[in-house]
């Protein structure tokens, strides 16, 4: 995503007038909401994506961290029997 960014923070607006308009003689009047409307889905979708993707990490990570406190508490749970054996 940041490369995209990367390329459009060197497009000022007389370039990207020039690139609307080498858009609009492609694709006429009337095939501009058409493409405009598919790039929207197309850019719709990517953010769907990475934040499936996202919301997966986040789930992968929270099981790894209810695993390990799990773990914890039975580490500090036989601490407490063995110093109280050892009392």
């Amino acid at each position: 995503m940041k490369t995209v960014l990367l390329l459009f923070d060197f497009l000022g607006g007389g370039e990207l007038f020039i690139v609307f308009l080498a858009i609009l003689l492609l694709f006429g009047g009337k095939g501009m909401p058409t493409v405009m409307r598919n790039l929207g889905r197309g850019i719709r979708q990517f953010k769907d994506a990475t934040a499936g993707i996202q919301r997966d990490i986040q789930e992968s990570t929270n099981n790894i961290k209810k695993e390990i406190e799990k773990q914890a508490n039975v580490i500090e749970e036989k601490a407490k029997e063995t110093s109280k054996e050892l009392e």
